[in-house]
């Protein structure tokens, strides 16, 4: 993360950051990512960050440059935490019932790191669509395990015969990242149309597995 931000154990003048440090810096990172269910990042203010834990600016700039390295910085957090153990349901093949199972708490965890982190998720698509290259690369960093282990999922079926050689693992891999990510994301608006929650995992799950060669 150094092209991100300095470490989480130093301040941005170099110097070693102690518990109570650790724990300001925290509180603003909490109070970052709660400030942005209201605020655009263009919009939330550095004062309004630290009003609400009830410390300065000044504060504030020992750990951050500004909001939006913040934002990276918990961007990059929910990478770091979330996306590995997700990644690893893409390891097994994705065949016959077990693979649904898989294709199933994929597609579920996935929508819950979504509800959970979707103003932190949100700011960093929109940023990276705008051509913020710090954005983009976490973006690409985050999804790239969810694209190599689609990939490979599509390379089995291939190598099995289920899937056609003409789909190009890696493009294909792509596209369903973008699916899940794309359902992940706007699953609440779907509503209005009669489409619960339960209807968008399901239905994900299965094109993904159908894909990659669970079923014909």
């Amino acid at each position: 993360m150094s092209d991100i931000a300095v470490p989480d154990g130093r301040a941005l003048d170099g110097r070693a950051i102690g518990k109570r440090g650790q724990a300001t810096r925290r509180k603003l990172l909490d109070a970052t990512a709660e400030l942005l269910e209201s605020h655009g990042v263009r919009d939330l203010r550095v004062v309004d960050i630290t009003r609400s834990v009830g410390t300065s600016p000044a504060t504030y700039y020992q750990y951050f440059r500004d909001v939006e390295e913040a934002v990276l910085v918990l961007a990059d957090e929910v990478g770091a935490a979330e996306v590995m153990p997700l990644a690893a349901l893409l390891d097994a093949p994705w065949s016959g019932p077990d693979g649904l199972r898989d294709a199933r708490e994929l597609t579920t965890r996935f929508v819950e790191m979504w509800d959970t982190h979707r103003a932190v998720l949100r700011t960093r698509n929109l940023a990276a669509q705008e051509g913020d290259q710090r954005f983009r690369e976490i973006r690409n960093r985050t999804n790239r395990p969810f694209i190599e282990g689609f990939a490979e999922q599509v390379r089995r079926g291939q190598a099995a015969g289920v899937v056609a050689d003409e789909l190009s693992p890696l493009a294909a891999a792509a596209a369903l990242v973008a699916l899940i990510e794309r359902m992940a994301a706007f699953h609440g608006d779907l509503r209005a149309l009669g489409i619960d929650r339960d209807d968008v995992v399901e239905t994900t799950a299965r094109i993904c597995w159908q894909t990659v060669g669970g079923a014909a």
